[in-house]
């Protein structure tokens, strides 16, 4: 059965789809009582149904930092995503029954299970108002402070992320180290998002990368690897954080960094 609503419009002056120049990015993912869960997707996201994993919900955390380059000119963005695993309530039925780690590895191949954003912090308001304007992302102003592996930095697997208010007052902040942790490349891409629009009309717009994405199964091995603490619990995404995590950890970290294009090389001497 084909939709009669046609595409959604892109509002101008904007162009799709969005191209990445690079991108670096964690996610985290928790395996929780989905009950609260359940209730704030019904009041966010309508539309949508809370995917299940022996009776868990999986609340999913992920950090982006991310370059465009436009015709006159380039952009570098920062945010976090918050978000709940979900599916299109209408499209239940094309579903296979999957656990998380066969969710995790890519192996839903309708990509119908998806992002169900929650709050999205960005630090870059030509972001903010894309993201709101063509995907339905609530999404809104923070700043972040921020560490992770690099090849211009020392040699390690540790992130570390911090994110304020826009004037600098704290909200949350996480590290994970993954260093010495068994890794899996995984194809789990396209990661479809799902927002609702000022109309309350659903979307879903799915993200490509082309590159596999370095899977990390946290085990009792991995113990205190990773903290998520959340900083300012009154605060909207603070509150849901707690509500929705209680004191669950980290079941599983997944990561991407854009491989360098160039190097710029040590230097010689000359003779004279």
């Amino acid at each position: 059965m084909t939709s009669d609503l046609g595409l959604p419009p892109v509002a101008a002056p904007y162009q799709l789809p969005f191209h990445y120049g690079a991108l670096h990015n964690i996610g985290l993912d928790y395996l929780t009582d989905p009950a609260p869960a359940r209730k704030l997707l019904a009041e966010r996201h309508p539309a949508l149904t809370l995917a299940e994993f022996d009776g868990r919900a999986c609340v999913t955390l992920n950090y982006q930092l991310y370059f465009a380059q436009y015709a006159g000119g380039a952009g570098i963005t920062q945010e976090i995503e918050v978000s709940l695993v979900a599916h299109p309530t209408a499209e239940a039925d094309r579903l296979a029954r999957l656990s998380y780690g066969q969710y995790a590895r890519g192996l839903d191949q309708t990509k119908l299970l998806g992002i169900a954003r929650l709050h999205v912090l960005c630090d870059n308001p030509i972001a903010i108002e894309a993201g709101t304007l063509l995907y339905g992302e609530p999404k809104y102003p923070a700043a972040f402070e921020a560490a992770m592996p690099s090849l211009n930095g020392p040699a390690g697997e540790a992130w570390s992320v911090r994110c304020t208010t826009p004037a600098g007052e704290p909200l949350l902040s996480f590290e994970a180290d993954l260093a010495g942790l068994a890794r899996e490349s995984v194809n789990n891409t396209p990661i479809t998002g799902y927002g609702t629009d000022a109309a309350g009309r659903p979307l879903a717009g799915p993200m490509n990368v082309y590159h596999p994405y370095q899977y990390v199964e946290l085990g009792e091995a991995a113990a205190g690897r990773v903290r998520l603490r959340v900083d300012d619990p009154a605060s909207e995404v603070g509150r849901h954080l707690n509500e929705l995590l209680g004191d669950a950890e980290a079941v599983a970290a997944w990561s991407y960094q854009s491989a360098p294009v160039a190097a710029h090389n040590h230097p010689y001497y000359l003779s004279r």
